[in-house]
């Protein structure tokens, strides 16, 4: 039993895209906005951002761990926001308004976080990326 229980372990640790593999890219054109944290033409995500263009609304989604539904507490800097949230094929997904205090701290540090019931969820945007960042809350903002 134990045996297997570390042959599965392994295997996943073999099928684990490196660290250095994830990146964050920014894709954009008439119909759709969107900043993913992924590994390049795959199917692995963490985090996506998500817009109509000029729509002033962004739809967060946080991929891995656990996910709860509910009322999420997002903060970023000091500001704060509470919002419904939804689990949809493992994600834990909100929406926020770009003009929000909470989404303008975002852009300005990379980081955020979002609770829902004794779950946290963050991301931090390295600064590298922060200008990736800045454009999808230029081309989404209304």
């Amino acid at each position: 039993m134990i045996a297997s229980i570390a042959g599965l372990a392994l295997l996943a640790l073999q099928t684990a895209p490196p660290e250095t593999a994830w990146t964050w890219t920014l894709y954009a054109d008439e119909a759709r906005v969107a900043l993913a944290h992924e590994v390049p033409d795959t199917a692995n995500l963490r985090f996506t951002l998500e817009c109509d263009p000029a729509s002033g609304v962004a739809r967060v989604a946080f991929y891995g761990g656990a996910a709860g539904t509910g009322m999420a507490r997002i903060t970023a800097g000091e500001a704060s926001a509470v919002t419904e949230s939804t689990t949809e094929r493992g994600a834990l997904k909100l929406t926020l308004r770009t003009d929000h205090p909470v989404f303008a701290a975002f852009a300005a540090d990379g980081r955020m976080a979002a609770m829902v019931g004794d779950q946290r969820r963050a991301v931090e945007v390295p600064r590298r990326h922060l200008a990736k960042l800045r454009r999808f809350t230029e081309l989404c903002s209304g």
